[in-house]
């Protein structure tokens, strides 16, 4: 009959402990100097030699040559306590979980008095000291804080904290450790070789890790290797098999269909686990530990040769590939995600159902909006950039920004495009096909045109027409019906709108939200700028169009662009003055106006929030002089001669239709797409506002409810279309 491997080779003296040199070291020392104490607490996890150490620490203190630190192993007491000997009559090993109460206490008292037999010391040993009793420890609290000069004390335990600190403060604690798996492989390679038994490299980092650094158990399993194998040894094969582990080919077949995004074959290796009758907890587990190796792989390239990886030197080659084809942010994910899913898994009534959706949750990371499935994405796509696009084309072929072009484009260009000149060019006189080539090369070179204009959204119309410049300024001065007279400002905001249009439009795509936020701070400043837009942006000046002139000085006196200015900062990162004008404006191309929907105004004929009935009317090029209603059919003043005039509805479209027009046939020359439709027309023109709902600006707190009430209600007014039909007083 044999020895069971973990007693034929339990280390002897303190140089064959593997993996405790912190605690062997000081002890060997101690016994050279002479200094032992009279209590020793070994802690540490089970099967790392605390045991081992204490029949060591006897076996040394009772040697015929000692104390020393390396027993002679001949001497009857070295030869009693060795790891096939049969115990030494003074050296008493006691089991507390059968033996904790406080009668055993007591009977160790009275039978610790006595002097050793045949032995130097008498030695207690008190294995899983953490179960004695609170009494049974009180019991033996005298006898262990002041003992007779012959006795010494050795409490091993897994579990320190329990026990009381009145015996652990009068013991040295030496606390143990997990042995490493380096030093366990190298400890069951040397007893293969002493038992003789052939063996392959890829079955021993499955013992090692089923061992989990534990000297004893690793022992234990190389033990159930070894009675299993046949005339070749411990094979690969046969220890997956005996110990439950998943094989490394379904491993790489997984991970190799994580990375292909290759969901069947990823659900058929999960079919194939549970029909073998493998736990599907013991597969994510192993799923998860090839991950963390790819992990460290992807980040530590030479971990193979550094000690961080417990893997056979053929299988290393092929997790670099593995671990190539990820990446480190999906790698990163799909640890998580397994790690998340395997705790999910204690007490699962379907294990299976879990991990299939663990594997849906990994291959889909587009799915989830996430941190992590966001950089698994952006990893592997830049992957693909690297490996299967194309390279760039020679500078020469580089679009009108002046960098380097992109490595594809979503459509052929006929010619190249020429850069756009460092500096905006100034308004002037120029012919329609300068203006046209200019706004060409201003085009992005990888947008194509599109083949038709949405039926909301008029083309802008070139700042430097002729027929603009070539207006009679008698029929532009015409004024309809009397208007409050716009300051010098308003006949400048076309002209740095169409300037700045690049800057402002960014801020007009941004407006909506910017009016939202200034809602949440102030109500009165809500209220005051429905209806604005942004129509120019000149270095730090910002510049805003009301509809109103009432509306536009209550907002420049009270003092509300603070909180305008304050919104400002916070979304876009500038501090800009604001300045106000009256009338529409013309926002930049692609922009939209102030107004959500971009719906036209009564009496404006411009796009994107164009002024009220109030304001004067306006083109699309954001005309600042009011256009005079012509009964009948006659022209429209700033309309071609050529043209009928089309006759004003009852809700004051005057200009509209013709500054429509006039915009289409503009931009036919540039876009041969058809003009855009007729618009609906304009809901019933709103009662402007009141200027005596002006409040004062210092009480903000009063301010907040009774503008906000008068100011609620011209909203639904222009809005909705709504009318006061009576008013209740219920004071």
């Amino acid at each position: 009959m044999s020895l069971a491997l973990y007693r034929k080779y339990r280390p002897a003296t303190f140089a064959e402990l593997k993996g405790q040199e912190h605690v062997a070291e000081p002890l060997q020392q101690a016994l050279r100097n002479g200094r032992i104490n009279h209590a020793y607490l070994f802690s540490g996890p089970r099967g790392c030699g605390k045991t081992s150490s204490a029949r060591i620490l006897a076996r040394s203190l009772n040697c015929e040559k000692g104390p020393t630190p390396d027993p002679c192993g001949t001497c009857d007491s070295c030869v009693a306590l060795g790891p096939t000997g049969t115990g030494h009559i003074d050296v008493i090993e006691i089991d507390a979980a059968s033996h904790g109460g406080v009668d055993d206490a007591r009977d160790l008292r009275e039978r610790a008095f006595f002097a050793p037999v045949s032995a130097r010391f008498k030695v207690y040993i008190i294995d899983e000291a953490h179960m004695v009793t609170r009494e049974g420890f009180n019991a033996l609290l005298k006898l262990v804080e002041e003992p007779p000069p012959h006795l010494k004390f050795v409490f091993a335990t897994t579990e320190p904290e329990k026990v009381i600190g009145t015996i652990r403060s009068r013991t040295h604690h030496y606390p143990f450790r997990l042995i490493p798996p380096g030093v366990l492989q190298d400890l069951v390679e040397e007893i293969l070789r002493a038992e003789d038994v052939p063996y392959e490299e890829s079955a021993l980092p499955l013992a090692v890790r089923a061992g989990a650094g534990s000297a004893r158990d690793t022992l234990s399993i190389l033990d159930q290797l070894l009675a299993g194998s046949d005339e070749k040894g411990i094979t690969y094969a046969r220890a997956v098999s005996l110990l439950g582990y998943t094989d490394a080919a379904l491993l790489d077949e997984v991970i190799g269909a994580f990375a292909a995004r290759d969901g069947g074959a990823v659900f058929a290796a999960i079919d194939r686990v549970v029909e073998s009758g493998q736990d599907p907890r013991r597969f994510t587990a192993d799923l998860l530990e090839r991950v963390r190796d790819l992990v460290i792989l992807s980040n530590v390239p030479e971990a193979g040769g550094s000690g961080l990886l417990n893997v056979p030197p053929d299988e290393l080659e092929q997790m670099r590939r593995q671990a190539g084809s990820l990446g480190p942010g999906e790698l990163a994910r799909a640890a998580d995600l397994l790690h998340t899913g395997l705790t999910e898994m204690r007490g699962a009534t379907s294990p299976r159902l879990l991990l299939e959706l663990i594997c849906a949750r990994i291959l889909l990371p587009a799915a989830y909006e996430d941190e992590a499935s966001l950089f698994a994405r952006l990893d592997r796509l830049e992957r693909q950039a690297a490996q299967g696009f194309p390279a760039a084309p020679a500078p020469g072929a580089s679009g009108a920004s002046g960098g380097p072009a992109p490595a594809f484009q979503a459509a052929p260009q006929p010619s190249a495009p020429q850069p756009p000149s460092p500096q905006p060019p100034q308004p002037s006189p120029a012919p329609v096909p300068a203006v046209q080539d200019e706004r060409r090369d201003q085009r992005p070179p990888q947008a194509a045109e599109p083949e038709e204009r949405p039926r909301h959204q008029a083309p802008p119309e070139p700042q430097n027409r002729p027929q603009a410049q070539n207006r009679p300024q008698t029929q532009a001065q015409a004024p309809a019906r009397p208007a409050p007279s716009a300051p010098p400002q308003a006949a400048q905001a076309p002209v740095q709108a169409a300037a700045g249009g690049a800057d402002v439009s960014a801020v007009q795509r941004v407006w909506p939200d910017i009016v939202e936020a200034v809602k949440h701070k102030s109500k009165v400043a809500w209220v005051m700028i429905q209806g604005v837009h942004p129509v120019s942006l000149d270095h730090n000046l910002l510049t805003l169009a009301f509809e109103a002139e009432g509306a536009r000085t209550r907002f420049a006196s009270s003092g509300r662009d603070v909180v305008l200015r304050q919104v400002l900062k916070e979304r876009m990162g500038v501090d800009w003055r604001i300045d106000t004008v009256l009338g529409t404006g013309a926002p930049a191309p692609g922009g939209r106006g102030g107004r959500p929907g971009g719906r036209p105004g009564p009496g404006g004929g411009g796009y994107g929030g164009a002024g009220s009935g109030t304001g004067p009317s306006a083109g699309f090029a954001g005309a600042s002089t009011p256009a005079a209603p012509r009964p009948g059919g006659g022209p429209q003043p700033g309309g071609r001669p050529d043209q009928p005039g089309t006759p004003s509805g009852p809700s004051g479209r005057t200009g509209a239709g013709q500054d429509t027009a006039r915009t289409g046939a503009a931009w036919q020359d540039d876009d041969p797409g058809p003009p855009p439709p007729d618009e609906p027309p304009p809901p019933p023109e709103p009662e402007p506002m009141d200027e005596s709902d002006e409040v004062d600006p210092e009480g903000d707190a009063d301010a907040d409810g009774t503008e906000a009430e008068a100011g609620g209600m011209a909203l639904i007014q222009r809005e909705l279309g709504g009318q006061i039909i009576r008013e209740f007083d219920n004071s």
